[in-house]
């Protein structure tokens, strides 16, 4: 059963140094969990999106070292990186520039902006699993109006509950250890986002464990 528990980072202020610090923290916890790697590698057979919106991006740093796998497939477009706060640095945002694509920065509700755009492809990386199962079916409604969306969040296992118990011997600050297991103990497990996905046809879906730490969701409008 899903557990969850407030994220400390969600509650400072961007320019908190408690928060900076756990941010790069998130850095190296997305590289030993290969969540770029994940990510693109479940992303590369699909066309190139005209417009990519990314869920809950935060820096972007995520989704600038996730496109920089995929320039050779896709070689041009425009991200929007949904966030509360807009906390992209113009160097993230040079290196999209560099990279071929533009960036945009969307802050505020996700459930307010989001039926306002009409991205190809939807992604989420480390977001889902703080909303309930409440918020959630709702969200899964507006995101299935895009063709595809792709999740990498927290596996709910013992494994992963072990890794966030050990994450300590990283140096991460306070903020990001808590978080780590307030992550696991809220991340998902089975097939419990495909439950929650809207009950219409014309969707494939898919739903897996992935080593490390990553629980895979991927939706592909048919």
């Amino acid at each position: 059963m899903r557990i969850l528990v407030p994220e400390i980072l969600d509650f400072l202020g961007p320019e908190d140094p408690r928060a900076i610090r756990s941010r790069r923290d998130l850095v190296l916890v997305n590289r030993l969990m290969r969540q770029s790697a994940i990510m693109a590698n479940t992303l590369a057979p699909l066309p190139s999106p005209k417009l990519w919106v990314d869920l809950g991006g935060g820096d972007g740093r995520f989704l600038l070292r996730t496109l920089a796998r995929m320039t050779r497939r896709w070689p041009a477009g425009k991200v929007q990186i949904a966030d509360r706060l807009n906390i992209v640095s113009t160097q993230t945002r040079a290196g999209f520039a560099a990279l071929g694509w533009t960036c945009e920065s969307l802050t505020g509700d996700i459930m307010e902006t989001l039926p306002g755009l009409s991205p190809d492809l939807i992604t989420a990386n480390l977001f889902l699993h703080h909303l309930d199962d409440n918020a959630l079916p709702k969200l899964l409604e507006l995101v299935a109006q895009s063709r595809a969306f792709v999740a990498c969040e927290p596996q709910r296992s013992g494994f992963s509950l072990l890794g966030a118990h050990l994450i300590g011997l990283l140096g991460v600050n306070d903020v990001t250890r808590h978080d780590a297991l307030a992550s696991v103990r809220a991340g998902f497990h089975g097939h419990e986002l495909s439950r929650l996905w809207p009950k219409t046809e014309g969707w494939r879906l898919a739903e897996r464990a992935v080593f490390p730490f990553t629980h895979l969701f991927c939706a592909y409008a048919l």
